[in-house]
């Protein structure tokens, strides 16, 4: 059993926000947190261009695969980010629940990604690691 708490991070498809929350937590956290993510209606693969942002930092995300919120994950998760407001979910979440909302870069190219990606770890460090 681990008394680390867990965090999911849910966007729409899982491939872009919520991947993009959960490896910069992973990054951050020095092993403090189970970072996970979800999406309520998950993509086929990760963005190619988060998964690069990613690879920047010194983490390979560009194999995992995208999934489905469940009731299930909602229970298990201590911290619940919704990485945009508004996002239905199929249950009430047990713990603490955090509604962060990022603009649509440019584009999507990594050039683009880049400061939604610094964002998202300001965040992260702001709201998470050092409240």
């Amino acid at each position: 059993m681990t008394d680390k708490p867990t965090v999911l991070f849910i966007c729409k498809h899982n491939a872009g926000r919520s991947q993009l929350g959960a490896a910069l937590l992973e990054l951050a956290a020095d092993d403090r947190y189970t970072a996970t993510s979800a999406g309520v209606a998950p993509a086929n693969e990760v963005n190619p261009s988060i998964a690069v942002t990613v690879a920047e930092l010194g983490l390979d995300i560009s194999n995992r695969t995208p999934r489905q919120v469940t009731p299930e994950l909602l229970d298990q998760a201590d911290v619940v980010v919704l990485m945009k407001p508004g996002l239905n979910l199929p249950a009430t979440p047990r713990g603490t629940v955090l509604q962060w909302s990022f603009p649509d870069p440019d584009s999507w190219s990594p050039d683009d990604v880049r400061p939604m990606r610094d964002a998202v770890a300001a965040r992260i460090q702001d709201e998470l690691l050092h409240p």
